[in-house]
Parts: C-alpha cells; structure tokens; sequence
C-alpha cells in the first residue's frame, strides 16, 4: 500500500510526486487521460515559483525552454501608450526577477524525468474515493480498488476527488467567453514596444498578447450579441486579428478555442485523509497567470505537511495545509484575478489612463 496516492497527472500532481518521492514517501499516481497532454493551458511562471523550483534544476530547464520576461505592460491600442512594469526591481528578494513564458506541459516532462514511471498509471480514471481510519481508496473505472494512507486530488476543475467528497464549489461562471488563438505572426515587429506579456485595450473592447516560444497567444474578448459559433469561424477569427495588426496575407492559425472562467474555491482543502490541491481545490481568472504558480504552490505546502504526517505528527496536522493555503487562494490569487479581469473590461478611456 503506498503512503500517498495522487489522483491527476498533470503539473501539480506531477510536482507533488516528486517532491514527496525525494523524501522517502512511496507515492502513486493515477491518471484518466492515456499519457502527458500537451495542449494549451497556462504558460506564466513568476518569480517565487522559480525559486522554489530551482534547487533541483528545474527551474534551470524550464528557462532554457521559455521565454524570459524582463517585464509586462498594460497598453493602448492602437496608438501605443502603455505602462510598462519592470520586473527587475525585484532582483533583490528573487533570483529570478522576470516573468518566464514557457507551457506548463514542458515543466510536466521535466518533472516526469524525476519521478519514478513505476509509480504512474495512465488510462485510470477515478470514480469513487472513500476513507477509514487507517487509510483512504480509490475506485478505479475497470472496477478496481488503490488504497494509500492518503489520497490527495490534483484532478483539475472537474475533480473527481472534490465530487466524491461532496464538497461544494462555491463561486461564479463569468458571463463572457474567452477565445484562445496562436499565431506565428510576430506582433513584436508591428507593435513598437510590445513586451512578451501585454494586456491590451482597444476602443470597445481589449485582448491580450502572450508570447511562447515560435508563437503568439492571442485573447481574444468577443462580442457580446454575435454567438461564440459566429465568432469562432475561420473568418471571424482572422477579422479580429487583422485589428490587432493589419496584414495583406491571411493571419496562420495554430489552435483556437472558447474558453470560460471561473472563480470558485472549497470550503476546506483537507477532509481526514483526503486532500486537494491545485484547480481541484479553486479556479481563477487567468489573467495575471496565478492558477498554475497557485497550484505549485499548493504541491509544496502540501508535501511538507503530509511528510510531517507521516514521521509521527498527528493526523490534524493536515488542517494546517488548509489553514495557510486556502486563505491566500481565497484573499489573494481569486481577488488579484477578478480585479485584473475588472481592469482589463473598463470601456472608460479616461478611468483607462
């Protein structure tokens, strides 16, 4: 029986494998999806993040693999004012004063290059979780029981973890939807200025420009009386990107899709012997690129305390985790994100300068 078994494979799941692994705790880990995904989800990891993740040269690998971003901005489009945000003014509490851009698919292949292979089941989806005093289980979609001492759900927003505990998922679906392009085209030589990171307003509306490596992410904040389907169509994407940067050629299209965000959060983050972390545990706007460091976050403070656990300290000790997590999720990275997203929708040209 292993002493922790983690349900979800992905970046937060993966982190905490690992860093448990590296202590001695015999960890498993199932994963419904077939192998590591590499679609496109978050791609911002800030300066604390890196730190935490530079001991063991992950953080090295992951530089090697991004794009570093000395700075951010905040812009007027199209005539180019802008405010620019410096990240270097932090070089003396970090030693990696920069947002770096790099998909979170690359630290999770970094991260299964340390963790034992034996230890992953890919192709098991959970359905059940159940626990006793001496332990807790998973019932797998073939029918079968795992059971660890400990069961912790890094299963992302539709956790099946946090649905069998029962727990509710308080917060709201924001009422727009957001969709998702990359491109080739290489604003940053038609846009004077432009940093890596840039949130944009545009009279009646706004987008965001995120650069990783070979390509552009465009967020693209759609009408509100035309339908997503409408908007989704091949002519339709290429017309709102021609107002970003007007072009004689067709704009190349890698990936397009609608996405809608939530703010939702737990009312606790540890029940017995089962744990979350990560989106399993709370959701938020993407703007600023919180989710994931939050997620990383988590898998640290998580790490420590089940440790704890396990060389003797009492079971209660958990709630610790709980105590010192979920606030910063709930005060901070869900408030930070909503007033970003609030920031980047104001219309008012003056309350925008």
């Amino acid at each position: 029986m292993a002493d922790v078994l983690i349900v979800g494979a992905g970046p937060v799941g993966l982190c905490l494998a690992w860093l448990l692994q590296t202590r001695g705790v015999a960890v498993a880990v199932v994963e419904a999806a077939a192998g590591l995904e590499r679609d496109l989800r978050a791609s911002t990891f800030h300066p604390p993040t890196l730190d935490l993740l530079a001991p063991s040269g992950v953080a090295a690998e992951l530089v090697v693999r991004g794009l570093i971003c000395p700075h951010w901005q905040i812009r007027l489009h199209p005539d180019g004012d802008r405010a620019v945000f410096d990240l270097g003014i932090l070089s003396d509490v970090t030693a990696h004063p920069f947002r770096l851009q790099c998909e979170q698919w690359k630290l999770s292949e970094a991260l299964l290059r340390r963790v034992d292979p034996a230890s992953i089941t890919w192709g098991a989806a959970v359905g059940e979780v159940a626990q006793d005093a001496a332990g807790a289980a998973v019932t797998l979609g073939d029918g079968t029981t795992r059971r660890a001492k400990f069961v912790i759900g890094c299963d992302g927003a539709r956790s099946a973890v946090r649905k069998s505990l029962g727990l509710a998922f308080d917060g709201q679906t924001y009422p727009e939807t957001t969709l998702l392009v990359t491109t080739t085209v290489p604003f940053e030589d038609h846009l004077e200025g432009l940093s890596n990171v840039s949130y944009c307003w545009r009279p009646g509306g706004n987008f965001s420009l995120l650069k990783v490596p070979g390509r552009w992410r465009v967020s693209l904040y759609p009408r509100e009386d035309v339908s997503i389907e409408e908007q989704m169509a091949p002519d339709a994407i290429e017309a709102a990107l021609q107002l970003i940067v007007l072009r004689d050629q067709a704009y190349p299209v890698l990936e397009q899709r609608p996405y809608r965000v939530h703010q939702r959060i737990v009312p606790q983050y540890i029940v017995g012997r089962v744990g979350l972390a990560g989106d399993a545990a709370h959701l938020n706007s993407p703007a600023g690129g919180m989710g994931l460091n939050g997620g990383l976050h988590d898998a640290f403070e998580l790490a420590e305390h089940l440790i704890a656990v396990l060389n003797g300290a009492p079971l209660d000790h958990l709630e610790r985790y709980d105590r010192r997590r979920r606030p910063i999720a709930a005060d901070q990275i869900l408030v930070q994100s909503d007033r970003n997203r609030a920031r980047m929708r104001e219309k008012d040209p003056a309350k925008r300068r």
